[in-house]
């Protein structure tokens, strides 16, 4: 859920009414995502996929990695502007709903770029050898500062990364944090802002998206 949507809907749907159209395949992916899974505030969502279109369209990049498919709402987006010879890579572990994103990706007009992995992402990341042009990451938040190290050798100058949910509904203003996630998340912000092999930006947009850039 966006922070406008909570606290001002009035400016949650303005924002919505100034972006582009949300494709049909997504509309649909979106719609039965709601009536199919117990949280689907989970999904990406309209302003979100926006973002991820029209950054993957400006790069097209030639290989992308996802952690954390849920209903393939973000796998589409980003698919979207991978070049003609590229290929993303989207990882989850929730068989139950494995169903979904499948069908969806079997719709979807790059469905041969999509490579569908019900694999443990730090499994994948340990074993893999190859470098990524795009990266994002909206799964497991206790696993978040984990990830960041895994994923920063498979990065190279160029390489754009993204974290969904990094602001945790205002929890990371905790100065004690209870859940262990808030703890990490905080944690995650802190490694990045101090990294200098990255540049980055957190965006308010919905939850919070930190934003890299390996320089």
């Amino acid at each position: 859920m966006s922070f406008f949507e909570e606290k001002n809907p009035e400016m949650d749907r303005y924002l919505e009414t100034h972006a582009s159209a949300e494709p049909e395949i997504l509309k649909k992916l979106r719609r039965e995502t709601y009536q199919k899974t117990t949280q689907p505030h989970m999904i990406s969502g309209y302003q979100q996929g926006r973002l991820l279109t029209i950054i993957s369209q400006m790069m097209k990049p030639e290989n992308v990695l996802e952690i954390g498919t849920f209903t393939g709402y973000a796998t589409l987006c980003l698919a979207s502007g991978i070049s003609e010879k590229g290929r993303i890579t989207t990882l989850d572990i929730n068989e139950d709903l494995a169903y979904l994103p499948k069908k969806y990706f079997a719709e979807s007009e790059h469905s041969s770029q999509i490579d569908f992995r019900l694999q443990d992402a730090k499994e994948f990341l340990k074993e893999t050898d190859q470098f990524f042009d795009l990266i994002f990451i909206d799964a497991d938040k206790e696993n978040y500062a984990e990830y960041f190290r895994l994923i920063k050798p498979r990065t190279k100058s160029g390489s754009v990364v993204m974290f969904d949910n990094v602001l945790w509904y205002g929890k990371v203003l905790e100065e004690n944090p209870k859940q262990k996630s808030t703890y990490v998340i905080k944690e995650l912000n802190d490694l990045i802002a101090k990294d200098n092999d990255f540049e980055n930006l957190i965006l308010p947009l919905r939850d919070g998206v930190n934003f890299l850039r390996r320089k």
